[in-house]
């Protein structure tokens, strides 16, 4: 997929990555320079950087993760929205509610991926938003005014728990640490190291301010983010 420049001519899409792990930035360059039309002119590890690479750059898209380390991804998206308005953000993320996805679309993105989908749909929610449209809950989307409206009386309907930013993995994790698990028996549970276990162990507590396991489990439990068999 091309766009075409002032002059009418064939152009390839310029993009800028920015994700915190190189692992995911190495992903979807892969899926992007694989594809014809596609062309990664930056990287970005963090919201500062992504604002600098993106005002430096001048990308037609950039492709932002919505939990970046220094500054978050609607704050990094504010911005710059607010300086350079042409770009067309599509932020990455492993989870998102209904309220972040009103949020983001209100600021101005243009679409939203979820990680797990990207070699599935990201080069299609690519040309959806350079052709003008939005990429929503996998789906290209024309009317944003009434998609907005569905989400929001989705998102009155059923109130969400609040998840502090923690990932789906993080919250597993939590849930085994309320339970008892040791970080062996959670390293056995998910076949993964322990080394892994102790840095979403770390994580966890970065984001939920707490710094050891019992006051994890506590806060777990008065925040809802576990949910509690109360059967004898």
């Amino acid at each position: 997929m091309k766009s075409i420049d002032q002059n009418g001519a064939a152009s390839t899409i310029r993009i800028v990555v920015a994700d915190d792990h190189p692992v995911v930035r190495f992903g979807v360059k892969n899926i992007l320079t694989s594809g014809a039309g596609f062309t990664v002119v930056g990287e970005a590890e963090d919201g500062d950087v992504a604002i600098t690479e993106t005002l430096d750059k001048e990308p037609d898209i950039l492709l932002l993760d919505l939990q970046m380390p220094r500054l978050p991804g609607l704050e990094a998206m504010r911005a710059i929205m607010s300086r350079s308005p042409r770009v067309k953000i599509v932020l990455l993320t492993s989870l998102i509610t209904t309220q972040q996805v009103i949020e983001a679309l209100q600021i101005g993105a243009r679409g939203i991926v979820l990680k797990d989908a990207v070699s599935g749909e990201l080069s299609e929610a690519l040309r959806a938003v350079i052709s003008g449209d939005y990429w929503i809950n996998g789906q290209r989307v024309v009317n944003l005014l009434k998609a907005l409206h569905e989400l929001m009386q989705k998102a009155a309907a059923v109130p969400e728990r609040k998840t502090y930013g923690l990932t789906p993995r993080e919250l597993e994790v939590v849930t085994c640490i309320v339970e008892g698990c040791s970080n062996k028996d959670i390293a056995k549970q998910f076949n993964i190291s322990e080394e892994t276990v102790k840095r979403h162990l770390s994580n966890v507590f970065d984001k939920t301010g707490v710094s050891t396991r019992l006051e994890l489990a506590l806060f777990a439990i008065a925040h809802k983010l576990v949910e509690m068999d109360l059967q004898p």
